[in-house]
């Protein structure tokens, strides 16, 4: 089942087409990269599904019903890119508003708070205030800000900024955790190696308008260009390495990157070395990453303006 459903959404500023007629669904419990460059029209798209803009068309769908702001803004938890910590605020103290703010009782706040601090290793800030943290830290006070409430719906925009590699890896596995978990997770990054790491389906849009989107492995086949990497125990000259079954894209250390022609299959390139009696190690697809898909669809956008 959907969590999400975004119908023909529609959110223009004068002549300016900030939102044009974008549709997508997102499965519960999956985790949704919505990416783009700036200006692409994300964060337009972000607030209409939080309710903080009516769209001037389309539909929004949560959870079987439509969209009411009111009703569902506490099943969502959005953590934007800009922060809203105040600054002369303890940290603990902040945390706890923060979570009563979202509807939480005193007692409930306080056992969730605490709860997140000790696993996030945070006890130790409780009573510091927020402009003495690094903004690795204050990126995790964020985080837990954003998830006490237990929102159905978590949208994280940039949320590994400023955070070291050890602490990345702790939030990215919090995030994989609350997926398994039953909550939905919008991120949206310009870190494409983190979409690809992370990411169960992604949408890709530019200029207000939807360029594709679908799960990220489908994607990648739909993208790819026939392009193997193999390994060879010895590197043969030239002459047994030329045939009409492929052509050389790139020599790597131990073999080649290649090219396979439209006639022929990956059984012909295995064959081709064998026959020559040069020994095979090693051989897969080379698939395009997500980075060089986003750059191909947006350069492919603006070439039409």
């Amino acid at each position: 089942m959907n969590l999400l459903e975004v119908k023909h959404l529609k959110k223009y500023y004068a002549t300016h087409k900030a939102v044009d007629d974008i549709s997508f669904v997102i499965p519960k419990g999956s985790i949704f990269g919505l990416l783009g460059p700036n200006g692409a029209g994300k964060t337009t798209l972000l607030r209409m599904i939080t309710g903080i803009f009516y769209p001037d068309e389309g539909e929004i769908t949560f959870n079987g019903r439509p969209f009411n702001p009111e009703h569902d803004i506490h099943r969502i938890g959005y953590m934007p890119e800009e922060k809203g910590l105040y600054k002369k605020m303890k940290v603990g103290e902040q945390a706890l508003y923060l979570a009563q703010l979202k509807g939480l009782s005193e007692k409930e706040a306080r056992e969730k708070v605490k709860y997140w601090f000790a696993k996030l290793d945070m006890n130790n800030w409780w009573n510091k205030k927020v402009e003495e943290l690094s903004k690795g830290m204050q990126q995790k006070v964020q985080f837990i800000a954003t998830i006490l409430h237990d929102p159905a719906l978590l949208i994280l925009d940039e949320p590994f900024s400023g955070l070291d590699p050890l602490n990345a890896n702790l939030i990215k596995q919090e995030i994989f955790d609350l997926s398994r978990n039953g909550t939905t997770i919008i991120f949206s990054t310009h870190r494409m190696e983190q979409v690809e790491e992370i990411c169960d389906r992604i949408m890709l849009v530019n200029k207000g308008t939807k360029l594709l989107d679908g799960e990220v492995r489908e994607i990648k086949q739909t993208f790819k260009q026939h392009l193997f990497r193999i390994g060879l125990g010895v590197i043969p000259n030239f002459a047994q390495v030329a045939t009409h079954h492929f052509s050389i894209v790139k020599q790597e250390d131990h073999g080649y990157t290649v090219k396979l022609s439209e006639d022929s299959s990956t059984n012909d390139i295995l064959r081709h070395f064998i026959s020559h009696d040069i020994p095979v190690t090693h051989f897969e697809e080379v698939l395009p990453t997500i980075n060089e898909i986003f750059i191909t669809q947006v350069q492919k956008t603006a070439q039409y303006e």
